[in-house]
């Protein structure tokens, strides 16, 4: 039986006590957070604290004898779950920022199964606008033998879809290639699906502007740097 039913605490009266306390810690320690802000990391908090007393004996002392990695290890569980709070914003808001307003022809030139469409949406609910290779080499002139040349250097952000096909989202593309810098950003964050929600998102190490719009414009250094920045965190 787990001892939060022996005394009587809930789990979820238990977390809420571990929100409780780390929200005035973070109003004694940092005036300048707002309230909502607070109030997030404290129901983060306690969250893991309640999450961590349900596991069994072994597992707790396999995270006592890691405990030197923690803050790392919690500063990659904070950054994903910043990435999948941004997911679900913008697919509640699909349409209203897409990344790749404006250009034209439909994500995918060829008929799709049910199964295909469903994939293919979830992809844009969060990517934006994207195409196969027929597509592109179809309407915006570029080679297969190309794309997959740049793919395989790195040059070009290519989504995943289904087994092995691959997708790419349009708005990285400007007068047929990839924006410079594309390949920079894929070197230094690595996963090519967080580095497309990375750029394509406002970014507070760049004044809240999106890098794909600033790469766009040629302002590649400003965004690299910011990249690799955030890698880092």
């Amino acid at each position: 039986m787990n001892r939060f039913h022996i005394t009587g605490l809930k789990q979820d009266d238990f977390a809420d006590m571990v929100a409780e306390k780390v929200e005035r810690a973070l109003a004694h320690y940092d005036e300048a957070i707002n309230k909502p802000t607070m109030v997030s990391v404290g129901k983060i908090a306690g969250s893991i604290a309640s999450a961590v007393t349900l596991l069994s004996p072994k597992h707790q002392r396999a995270i006592d004898a890691i405990h030197a990695d923690l803050p790392g290890l919690a500063s990659k569980f904070v950054r994903a779950l910043a990435v999948e709070a941004a997911r679900r914003s913008e697919a509640g808001t699909a349409g209203a920022t897409n990344p790749s307003a404006g250009f034209d022809g439909p994500a995918s030139p060829l008929p799709r199964t049910q199964s295909d469409d469903l994939e293919s949406m979830l992809i844009e609910d969060w990517a934006g606008r994207v195409a196969g290779s027929t597509y592109l080499e179809e309407h915006l002139r570029i080679a297969r033998s190309t794309l997959h040349r740049w793919q395989r250097r790195g040059e070009v952000v290519a989504l995943r879809k289904g087994g092995r096909k691959h997708v790419f989202p349009l708005a990285q593309f400007v007068d047929g290639r990839p924006v410079a810098g594309i390949r920079d950003v894929l070197s230094l964050i690595g996963n090519p699906r967080l580095a497309w929600l990375w750029l394509t998102r406002p970014s507070a190490l760049l004044d809240e502007r999106i890098p794909i719009d600033l790469l766009r414009q040629d302002q590649v250094k400003e965004v690299v740097e910011a990249a690799r920045v955030f890698s880092a965190g």
